[in-house]
C-alpha cells in the first residue's frame, strides 16, 4: 500500500485572548507533529482533551493549514489553494455533532446534498445515495426524516453523505462523543464496514479506548505531540505508559491485566472478550 497521507512535522498557532479579547500570546496546539496513513488503512488518533488530536484532524481536510511543515493528501499538497476542492472531495469529514452535518428534512435528500453541489448527474445521484445508505445500513431509513432518528443512525446518515461524494478518505473527528453506547457501536461497525469492504482510508479521532482496538495502527498524542505508535496490541501492552499521557486501556485489557497480575499466564495485549474467554479456555485446559 502506498503512502496515501504524509504529514511531515507541523506546527500550528491559536491565538491566546485576554479578557477584553486582545491577542496577548499564542498556544502551541501542534509541535513538530509526523504521521502517515496507507491507502486503505485504519488509523486511529488517540489523545485525552486538549492533546491536539482534532485540530490535527482539520489539517488534514485542509479545515486548517500548518504554520511548519507539510500535509499532503493523495499526493496534493495542503498548501497549493488550486488543489483545495480536490483534497476536501478526496478526504471527508465527520464531526461530534450530526445535527450540525444533516441539512435535509428526508433522509435521502440530506444524503444526495453533497453529490449535487458536485453537479454529479440525478442518475448519478440517485445510485450513490441508495449505495451509500446501504453501505452504513440505513437504506430502509431513506425516506424517513432525520429528526426522528437516534443519535447512531443521524451519525450514520452523515457518514453516507460523505460517501455519496466518493472520498478515498474518511476523517472522522470523535463521531461517538455524543452518542450512548448503542450509537457508538452503530457506528463503529458503519466505519470498520467501510474500510474493510469499500477500502476506503480511515482517520479516527477518539478518546474511546475501545473504539481503537480494531485499528491497523494507532498514534497517541499528548501536548500536540505524538509520543506512541504502535498496532493496538502494542499500544494496549504499555498500560502504564497510556497512564502518563491520562489515557486507560480498554475494559477487556484491564481485566487480563488483573488477571496476570493475580497470577495467571495470560499474554500482554488482550483486546477483545473472544480473545479473553479463549485465553482462559487454553489455561484450563492446561
Amino acid at each position: 500500500m502506498d503512502k496515501f497521507i504524509e504529514i511531515d512535522k507541523i506546527a500550528y498557532d491559536y491565538n491566546r485572548l485576554d479578557e477584553e479579547g486582545n491577542v496577548e500570546g499564542v498556544n502551541r496546539a501542534l509541535d513538530g507533529v509526523s504521521i502517515d496513513a496507507k491507502r486503505g488503512e485504519f488509523i486511529t488518533i488517540l489523545g485525552a482533551n486538549g492533546s491536539g488530536k482534532s485540530t490535527l484532524a482539520k489539517h488534514i481536510n485542509a479545515l486548517l493549514f500548518p504554520a511548519e511543515g507539510t500535509v499532503t493528501v493523495d499526493g496534493n499538497n495542503t498548501a497549493d489553494e488550486e488543489k483545495l476542492l480536490e483534497i476536501r472531495q478526496c478526504a471527508g469529514m465527520i464531526f461530534q455533532n450530526p445535527d450540525n452535518q444533516i441539512i435535509g428534512t428526508i433522509v435521502e435528500e440530506d444524503v444526495a446534498f453533497g453529490p449535487e453541489n458536485m453537479g454529479v448527474e440525478s442518475k448519478e445521484i440517485r445510485e450513490r445515495v441508495d449505495e451509500s445508505l446501504k453501505a452504513v445500513g440505513m437504506y430502509d431509513y431513506r425516506e424517513s426524516s432525520p429528526n426522528k432518528l437516534s443519535g447512531g443512525q443521524k451519525q450514520r446518515v452523515s457518514i453516507a453523505g460523505v460517501l455519496a461524494m466518493h472520498p478515498k478518505c474518511i476523517i472522522m473527528d470523535e463521531p461517538t462523543a455524543m452518542l450512548d453506547p448503542q450509537g457508538r457501536r452503530e457506528v463503529i461497525r458503519a466505519a470498520r464496514a467501510l474500510n474493510d469492504v469499500e477500502g476506503i482510508t480511515i482517520i479516527l479521532i477518539t478518546h474511546y479506548m475501545e473504539e481503537a482496538i480494531y485499528s491497523d495502527r494507532i498514534y497517541v498524542m499528548d501536548a500536540g505531540r505524538v509520543v506512541m505508535e504502535g498496532t493496538p496490541k502494542e499500544i494496549f501492552s504499555k498500560t502504564e505508559e497510556l497512564k502518563s499521557h491520562k489515557l486507560t486501556i480498554p475494559q477487556v485489557t484491564a481485566v487480563a491485566v488483573a488477571l496476570k497480575e493475580a497470577g495467571l499466564n495470560l499474554p500482554d495485549g488482550i483486546l477483545s472478550r473472544k480473545e479473553l474467554v479463549a485465553e482462559l479456555a487454553r489455561l484450563k485446559k492446561e
